[in-house]
């Protein structure tokens, strides 16, 4: 039998064949992959064509390990099913392809091993910095974090202290505001659909309406709260239970836009209407607000925004891992729409 000979693989690209195709030395050709802005346009066209004719491919590892840049940021989310993430994210992306870098997307669906697990997997990879919107206990990682003096940031949710940088809004004010309103509308038993407790912006959401019970005489009623996780199915089940009291509310305040469309579906399918039985409100105003029936009234959260400042922190401490961490809180604001009416 005749053996055949071994065929050699084919050779990887690397960054001094493109040198050599494009006529220029290794360190300009360097520069340009690298995003330098100091290189004469003709040169960088000149090197860019010649990195795509011969297929050239960046090696992230390779530039990681020297100690460069991957221009990639790594991103936590508990899921991708809601307009709420997606919004952040609009946000995040936005800010990052300005500035040349790239998301590696990791979704956790709020299991709290998993969180900690990528956390740790994403400090010692390829990305330069991590993103984590609503981390359910940061608390359990923050310190590997530190200790590798790898770049990150809190989108709304924080932890004890100020050594984490946060983007967040003024969860309080906002569901405060959500609440007079309701009473200005001569509600008295209004009915609050909470979010999961361990995330600091349901605890202010809580408290916010708990206040403005508060300064406009009405007892807090703890029959009133029901919990909830952020998630559809979990509103609809806590407005079942509220429209199960012998006296129901007059008004439900979800916490969420998400859980707000659980709780109306409850309520229609008590044959109830919305608002002329029952109001509700939500809070983060995610794009199907305007668009369900009745429109729902809730409190706006700007979520690209928050995103883009996110991602705007988390650049300027890649660039100076030095830069003392930041908590920056943006404003809220209560939109009307149709699920609310007078009462009384």
């Amino acid at each position: 039998m005749v053996e055949q000979p071994e065929q050699d693989l084919p050779r990887s690209v690397t960054i001094i064949d493109v040198a050599r195709e494009s006529g220029v030395s290794y360190s300009t050709v360097s520069r340009v992959l690298n995003g330098y802005e100091y290189v004469k346009e003709s040169t960088r066209r000149r090197v860019l064509e010649a990195a795509e004719r011969l297929g050239y491919v960046a090696n992230l590892q390779a530039r990681s390990l020297a100690g460069g840049r991957s221009q990639i940021v790594g991103l936590l989310v508990p899921g991708l099913d809601n307009d709420y993430i997606g919004e952040i994210i609009r946000g995040i992306d936005e800010e990052l392809a300005r500035n040349d870098y790239d998301l590696m997307l990791y979704t956790t669906h709020r299991r709290v091993g998993k969180e900690t697990e990528y956390v740790k997997m994403i400090a010692n990879g390829l990305t330069d910095g991590l993103l984590l919107i609503v981390p359910l206990i940061p608390s359990t990682y923050v310190d590997i974090l530190h200790q590798q003096r790898f770049p990150y940031v809190l989108i709304d949710q924080s932890e004890n202290g100020d050594t984490s940088s946060v983007v967040n809004a003024t969860n309080w004010q906002g569901a405060y505001d959500a609440t007079r309103y309701l009473v200005e509308l001569g509600h008295r038993r209004i009915g609050f659909i909470s979010g999961m407790m361990e995330i600091s912006s349901a605890v202010e959401r809580l408290e916010g309406y708990k206040s403005a019970l508060d300064d406009c005489q009405i007892a807090f009623d703890e029959s009133l709260v029901k919990q909830g996780n952020f998630w559809q199915p979990s509103g609809y089940a806590a407005a079942q239970e509220l429209l199960r009291m012998d006296t129901p509310p007059s008004a439900i305040f979800s916490s969420n836009d998400l859980m707000a469309f659980g709780a109306m579906q409850a309520i229609r399918e008590a044959g109830l209407d919305i608002p002329g039985d029952i109001s509700i409100i939500g809070f983060d105003n995610i794009p199907m607000a305007s668009i369900v029936h009745p429109k729902l009234t809730t409190v706006h959260q700007p979520l690209d925004q928050m995103g883009r400042v996110a991602a705007k922190l988390l650049l300027e401490q890649i660039e100076d891992p030095q830069k003392p961490a930041r908590r920056i809180t943006l404003g809220t604001q209560l939109i009307i729409r149709d699920s609310c009416r007078s009462f009384g």
